[in-house]
């Protein structure tokens, strides 16, 4: 782990480039409590730093409040509708939802759901703004509209009633679309490059410049990735043609582009297609920027991405196509665990080809979904702070490493926030040195907070405006992010325009925000392992698109790539050897590999495998509840422990891709976990049951006898391990017959389970065809339940002969 303490040290960062990438990979979910708290001892704040920073940021806070600039409608609406009111939540899901529903009917139902039980009435006369008053007057009518043919207190509806209600829905539907397009004017400069330029005008005339985003999310088709290509090179045409109109002192605009928009397979698994194909279209991108004299950014996107982004862009930097340049830049996003060895890679990468890099620092943009990420993928950690002073303190140690002699003419900094105490922060150190730096912030966001700020910072510091440009259909992801950043209660946006909320409690430095915790790591956000509290672990994920995940699976994997497997029934007696029932078994992906031979179960070896489950079961059921789910438990861990082997198998037999792999694991160590917690809470005690005063009603739950479990192929572990481990753990013994095609995988399975400490006549393994141990199976009459996963037609001929 990268020691934070001494990141102005050359020795931090003059390393070859590639352990400095090795390095960002290992930072990927670094322990929150042990980094924070090296970045605190970094940042080397002490108590006069947090005084004389805090007085600055009051003059700008204040002066930002006296600006009649400083809340404009949108800021307005949204003080008066914050997302901490249920109004405030009403007016969200709408914004969220409505550019997504493709019909009328659709829309009308969503309105009347969201607006109809709002408070509507509360909020009249509330704002100084004569247009919010009036948009809570026409929020008030549209409630009563869409609830008239509601029946009140026990009141139908009459015909008048539902006959306005009618008439008022589609002039209620085009009121939210229009107010959808007021707010994304707001948040969007134009919907193509030209309306774009033509309304940046006012600002570049102001000193300001631009950074211009083309809206779009990640491409899907060849057809999507071709069109943002096309949308990127004719907005740096006319970036550039417009850029050599501007007054010599004002800035170059820039054009940022997201990578996931020109590939549509833009992921990790996919890296060799990636560098061979979309390293050419970003170079034919920068070529273009160059010719034009117009800067190039690659933008940031989510944390799965960031390894993968730093390969393209040091491909593009390192070509003919950059070297001499200096104007190819990227985002780091500050919340990132990994963003000071980002930096750090980004320094030498540059000390190298002498070339500068232009490095926007951002505090990011997708904190929710990289946190429920995490937990789906049941990584050990996040890759983002918990807290968001963690993120303000990461945000001004980055800040620190960028303004420092270490970066001079090899990164130039870029800072975008809209944190008037970031901002301070940031003067403060650079009064203390000669670096030139720019500012960024957001279109439609901040404006009067920055023309307070230059007016503070060194000469030469000017800010540059983010500003998206796109059409409606575009705005939807971009909208929704801008809205839940300024609605939001603790946005610093919402806050710093809001004069209920105290100067004073603006002007606290990150640092003392986090030493009154008493811990760094927020522990109202558990780790993905604990999201299920402490009955049961989450199953262990790996993240494949991160190579400190990828690299060691893929080595304990080759292990495996090789080896040959010779299998049979796995049963509660010895069961020798049989040539002629023995089946080659080869990779459905490449039939030339073998993978081992299975030797199947014989029609007699099926019955007195009955005739064992059936011995097998009192003793089973007796065993206390808690040692079954133990063992149950233990297996899910092994699974765990084996899970290179197990997708090595599930490739080589299962023919599953390295995702498929994971999830099946992960599922069926899930499946262990949840139905141990279950047979626990549900076979341990008696539940009493309510009833009548003097009586006494208990329910005891106990195992029915022998379950035969048949599996499909498809997911080999996972409903196979799902079937066995239910049947166990309430007290079963079980007669396990897995798909023809995977018998393999299961004989692993099982194997494991007798580790974990299952009794070998408990659960048995039969693996055949269908006809031989599926007929033996379905007409014994001691098995007392079978679990069926397959075709239709099969298990209808299993329920005839069950009946």
């Amino acid at each position: 782990m990268l020691n934070a303490t001494t990141m102005l040290d050359t020795a931090t960062w003059q390393q070859d480039p590639d352990t400095l990438f090795a390095r960002i990979s290992e930072h990927y979910v670094v322990d929150e409590e042990i980094f924070v708290k090296e970045l605190v001892t970094a940042l080397r704040a002490t108590t006069q730093d947090f005084e004389r920073i805090a007085g600055k940021t009051a003059e700008l806070v204040q002066e930002v409040r006296e600006m009649d600039t400083a809340v404009d409608t949108i800021d307005q609406l949204l003080q008066q509708y914050s997302l901490d009111t249920h109004e405030g939540l009403m007016l969200m899901c709408l914004a969220e939802a409505m550019l997504r529903i493709p019909d009328p009917a659709t829309a009308d139902a969503l309105i009347e759901d969201r607006l109809g039980p709002a408070d509507w009435k509360a909020h009249v006369g509330q704002s100084d703004s004569w247009l919010v008053n009036a948009s809570t007057w026409g929020l008030l009518m549209t409630g009563r509209v869409v609830t008239l043919d509601k029946p009140r207190e026990g009141q139908p509806s009459g015909f008048i009633n539902r006959l306005v209600n009618r008439m008022g829905e589609p002039v209620i539907r085009r009121a939210m679309y229009e107010a959808m397009k007021v707010m994304g004017r707001q948040f969007v400069l134009g919907r193509d490059i030209d309306e774009a330029l033509k309304r940046s005008r006012p600002l570049f005339d102001k000193g300001y410049t631009y950074s211009y985003d083309m809206l779009g999310e990640a491409a899907r088709t060849r057809a999507d990735a071709q069109r943002y290509f096309d949308d990127y090179a004719r907005a740096i045409e006319r970036v550039g043609m417009t850029s050599t109109k501007l007054a010599a002192h004002t800035p170059a605009p820039s054009v940022s582009i997201k990578l996931s928009a020109l590939h549509p397979r833009y992921e990790f698994g996919r890296r060799e297609q990636i560098l061979r194909e979309l390293v050419g279209s970003v170079r034919e991108l920068a070529d273009l920027a160059r010719k034009h004299n117009v800067a190039l950014t690659v933008d940031a996107e989510e944390a799965d991405r960031l390894e993968l982004s730093l390969d393209v862009f040091r491909a593009v930097y390192e070509s003919d196509t950059c070297r001499g340049w200096g104007h190819f830049g990227l985002v780091v996003q500050a919340y990132s665990k990994r963003a000071l060895p980002v930096l750090h890679y980004l320094n030498r990468v540059a000390d190298l080809q002498g070339d500068e890099i232009p490095v926007r620092l951002v505090k990011g943009a997708y904190w929710d979904s990289e946190i429920k990420e995490s937990q789906q993928l049941g990584v050990e950690g996040y890759p983002v702070y918990t807290r968001k002073a963690g993120t303000d303190v990461a945000y001004l140690v980055c800040a620190s490493f960028l303004l420092s002699e270490q970066t001079r003419g090899r990164i130039f900094p870029q800072f975008a926030t809209h944190n008037a105490h970031t901002i301070s922060a940031i003067l403060e150190m650079a009064n203390a040195l000669t670096r030139p730096f720019e500012f960024q912030r957001l279109h439609g966001m901040g404006e009067a907070l920055y023309d307070a700020a230059l007016k503070r910072a060194p000469q030469g510091t000017y800010c540059r405006i983010y500003a998206p440009v796109g059409a409606h259909k575009d705005l939807l992801p971009y909208l929704v992010r801008r809205l839940l950043e300024n609605g939001a209660n603790s946005s610093f946006v919402h806050q710093l325009v809001d004069p209920k909320v105290p100067v004073a409690s603006l002007c606290v430095h990150p640092v003392q925000t986090l030493l009154q915790y008493p811990t760094f790591a927020n522990p109202g956000i558990p780790l993905p392992q604990d999201i299920y509290g402490e009955k049961r672990r989450n199953s262990r994920g790996v993240n494949l698109n991160v190579r400190s995940h990828y690299d060691p699976l893929m080595q304990a994997m080759a292990g495996f790539m090789e080896h040959t497997y010779t299998v049979g029934p796995l049963l509660a007696f010895e069961v020798a050897p049989d040539p002629a029932n023995t089946h080659e078994v080869f990779s459905p992906y490449d039939r030339r590999q073998r993978v081992g031979s299975v030797q199947w179960t014989s029609r007699d070896q099926a019955a007195r495998a009955v005739d064992a489950a059936w011995q097998a079961f009192p003793r089973w059921e007796a065993t206390p509840v808690a040692e079954r789910a133990a063992i149950i438990r233990r297996l899910g861990d092994l699974m765990e422990e084996n899970m290179a082997e197990l997708m090595t198998l599930c490739s080589r037999e299962g023919g599953k891709l390295l995702t498929d792999g994971v999830d099946e694991i992960r599922e069926a160590v899930d499946f262990c976990r949840y139905y141990a917690m279950r047979a626990e809470e549900q076979f341990g005690q008696p539940i009493t049951l309510p009833g009548p005063t003097g009586e006494s009603n208990e329910l005891t739950l106990n195992g029915k006898g022998v379950f035969a479990a048949i599996s499909p192929w498809n997911f080999p572990v996972a409903i196979f391990c799902g079937q066995i481990v239910a049947a166990a753990v309430a007290g079963n013994s079980v007669l396990a017959k897995p798909a023809e095609q995977t018998s393999i995988i299961a004989h692993r399975v099982i194997e494991l389970l007798y580790e974990a400490g299952m009794p070998r006549d408990v659960v048995q393994l039969l693996p055949g065809d269908g006809p031989t141990v599926g007929s033996v199976l379905s007409s014994d009459p001691r098995i007392t339940g079978v679990a069926f996963t397959g075709s239709t037609d099969t298990a209808q001929v299993i329920n005839r002969a069950l009946a």
